[in-house]
């Protein structure tokens, strides 16, 4: 083991840039220097004083030992080369620094090389087949030319190592999200997976932003705003509704091209504006540490072009579906509205349904569905007698045999779609009055021979009806109906559909004081 020199802790241990660099998030490559020799790092910092690669500069952090190494690779990210002293506290301390990287930390990525005053300790050739390193030098081999050399050589490989990793990331998110790429979520992270293609494979900076704003100037922040995808920097911002998420540098640049609706170009980073044509305003930012081709500024109008498109279909797309909701809430409200029952019943049979699939399991996508379809479930009811609809008292038994006619005259109108929604509410409106014990109506199903969407529907709608006020009744205290439930649990009702019911009350309960009549 070598005796430390006094004058190293004159050395300051915090990172140190060897020159100036941008603030567009053009950053340096970061080296960090391991070795308890203070001369050592005095010279590796004099001799790359000016040293670039892709225009990018570099900047040192220092060690004296491969424990304090350990506490700055535990803390900093994105080193990119680790110039690594073998002899230090003791004699392998450089070894086991390698295997805490490689093993512990499990970074691969970070170039590797040793540097020894005393190769008599350490082999070359066993050193190199038995550690994951990069190169093996003499300190003295390390003259100014070597050590620009090894540099290049590093910085070179690690790029390309970090540019395959950009591309599997994106691949990975282009594979997640190509399954629903039109859900606005998967569209974002399908979106923001090309960027990081595009940014990979034009060997552009990792950063890059696209943004959409409606309605107002990104100045003025007065209507609506959107991050729509990110790579690098920006990838967490992705979905943020928050103008002030973004860095003030950038806000300011993306601000000049909102305020007067063009591109704007600069030498390491640019702003492409675009307008659609129903009025959506999007904004590209990206920056780049090389000069842009006519090609590069090509493909990446197409790709903003491009991105701008989908998300128009997707608005169009989103605008369609709200439509058949609204249509179909409207006719839900006319049927319960001519039996004289309150709009809201179906507002809250919908949701406590859409409580109620989720709990059992189904998909985001098909609770929605199921929370639109559960509105058509008296859907029959237009074809009910109003002196039968409308009746105070109890219906005699020929009235009582119309009456359940309306089960069948909701199927027979919402049978035969292929639409998933209209499906679900065939099923709901033939299937809600079926009973567990088989004793229900139109055709006398049992247990699991009841859909479970009839089964969920069935509890729903005699609560809401139990706790609602209607035209031959008063409405039941909560604690009431729940007891009218369990008591009817295995007979009337699906005992799992009760017990998942009263589990998630709370929720419910809040549904029925938010739509109350």
């Amino acid at each position: 083991m070598k005796a430390q020199s006094p004058i190293f802790s004159q050395m300051s241990n915090k990172p140190i840039h060897a020159k100036p660099h941008d603030n567009y998030g053009i950053k340096p490559w970061r080296i960090l220097v391991v070795d308890d020799e203070p001369e050592v790092h005095c010279v590796t910092h004099m001799v790359l004083r000016n040293f670039e690669f892709n225009r990018r500069p570099i900047e040192f952090l220092d060690a004296d030992s491969a424990e304090q190494a350990k506490k700055i690779l535990s803390q900093e990210k994105d080193i990119a080369l680790c110039l690594i002293d073998v002899v230090m506290e003791s004699d392998e301390a450089g070894l086991e620094l390698v295997k805490y990287i490689r093993q512990e930390l499990k970074d691969d990525n970070m170039r590797l090389v040793l540097r020894t005053g005393q190769p008599g300790y350490a082999p070359e050739k066993d050193v190199i087949r038995h550690y994951d390193i990069n190169d093996y030098k003499d300190k003295t081999e390390l003259t100014d030319i070597k050590l620009h050399t090894l540099m290049y050589s590093a910085l070179r490989a690690y790029e390309d190592i970090m540019r395959l990793e950009l591309n599997r990331q994106g691949l990975e998110m282009v594979i997640k999200a190509s399954s629903d790429i039109f859900e606005a979520q998967s569209l974002n992270n399908f979106t923001s997976a090309v960027l990081m293609q595009l940014m990979s494979l034009m060997s552009l900076s990792p950063n890059a932003l696209m943004v959409k704003v409606d309605g107002f100037s990104v100045a003025g922040n007065n209507g609506q705003f959107r991050v729509l995808a990110g790579a690098g920097e920006f990838t967490s911002l992705v979905g943020s509704e928050k103008y002030e998420d973004i860095a003030g540098d950038v806000r300011e640049f993306m601000e000049q091209a909102s305020c007067r609706k063009q591109s704007i170009y600069e030498e390491k980073r640019m702003v492409l504006y675009s307008e659609t044509d129903q009025g959506h305003h999007h904004m590209l930012y990206l920056q780049h540490d090389r000069d842009l081709s006519h090609l590069d500024q090509r493909l990446i109008e197409l790709f903003c072009g491009n991105v701008s498109l989908a998300y128009e279909n997707l608005t169009l797309k989103q605008e369609i579906e709200e439509t058949q909701r609204e249509i179909v809430y409207r006719l839900g409200e006319a049927i319960e509205n001519r039996s004289k029952e309150s709009g809201n019943h179906i507002h809250r049979v919908a949701s406590m349904c859409a409580v109620m699939a989720k709990a059992f399991g189904y998909s985001d996508v098909d609770v929605t569905r199921v929370k639109a379809a559960a509105p058509l479930h008296d859907a029959g009811k237009i074809g009910i007698p109003d002196r039968i609809l409308h009746k105070a008292g109890k219906l005699d038994n020929s009235e009582w045999e119309i009456m359940k006619t309306h089960v069948d005259i909701g199927y027979q109108m919402l049978k035969n779609s292929n639409r998933p929604i209209i499906n679900y509410a065939s099923i709901i409106a033939e299937q809600h009055h079926e009973r567990w014990d088989g004793k229900g109506y139109p055709k006398g199903l049992r247990e699991s021979q009841i859909h479970l969407l009839g089964r969920i529907v069935a509890v729903v709608d005699v609560f809401d009806a139990l706790t609602s006020t209607r035209c031959y009744k008063k409405a039941w205290p909560i604690d009431e109906a729940l007891d009218y439930l369990q008591a009817q649990s295995g007979s009337q009702f699906d005992p799992q559909v009760v017990t998942i019911f009263m589990k998630h009350i709370s929720e419910i309960s809040s549904i029925c004081e938010r739509l109350a009549d």
